[in-house]
């Protein structure tokens, strides 16, 4: 439709979420690594690894905010001040304006989407349709078939992309689209194997998980 709900209140911090996850995929950022005093994953720092520039928008101003600031912040507190969930007026510098509109106009720019103007009873508002569906069709299939036929019970057999999309897709509330054009049966089967994962306990998980620890830190953010 090219609009995302207005009722839908966790899409915004979703998307922070995923920006922490892509630069610690990118090898840009990582959590502290664990002692004796903080041990918990919402108690380590993130901890800046290169600042060198990715090519994207979004993720290099995120890169330059961390590198800005006079002390390392945990994920939950990079998540609400990326969002301008702060109540310290010093700190609404580091928030990241207009997320849906700049990755929108991104997917524009690559074919996948297109510009549209709605008109909603008062007002008109400018809109992204997906014009090129495609895309859109591998990532959902990509993750139906993670649950389904290639289910491997295990979350760090999982590739870490597709784990991380699943963790973002719960956080951000839309993951039941993901499938709901599944039959019943398997709808039931994906949806439990989904919540079995997501139930895990991240620090233990994040333990385990060379390379993965951020993706388990930012679902112990939006669990919390």
């Amino acid at each position: 439709q090219g609009y995302t709900s207005f009722w839908n209140d966790c899409i915004s911090s979703g998307l922070r979420g995923g920006i922490l996850i892509e630069l610690a995929l990118r090898g840009r950022i990582h959590l502290e690594p664990l002692s004796i005093r903080k041990k918990r994953l919402l108690e380590r720092k993130v901890l800046l690894k290169s600042d060198a520039p990715t090519g994207d928008v979004l993720l290099d101003e995120t890169l330059r905010h961390m590198k800005a600031t006079e002390s390392a912040e945990t994920v939950q507190t990079w998540i609400e001040l990326l969002t301008g969930e702060t109540w310290n007026p010093f700190k609404l510098q580091y928030q990241l304006r207009n997320v849906r509109e700049r990755i929108a106009k991104a997917l524009v720019e690559k074919g996948i989407l297109t510009t549209e103007k709605q008109n909603f009873l008062l007002f008109d508002m400018t809109t992204h349709p997906v014009s090129n569906a495609t895309e859109k069709q591998r990532l959902v299939k990509k993750l139906q078939e993670s649950m389904l036929e290639r289910w491997v019970n295990n979350p760090h057999r999982m590739d870490r992309r597709t784990l991380a999309l699943l963790v973002l897709a719960h956080s951000s509330d839309v993951l039941e689209n993901v499938f709901a054009s599944l039959a019943d049966d398997k709808y039931d089967v994906a949806m439990n194997r989904t919540k079995d994962l997501l139930d895990m306990d991240p620090e233990v998980e994040a333990a385990k998980a060379r390379g993965a620890e951020m993706i388990w830190a930012v679902l112990a953010a939006f669990n919390k």
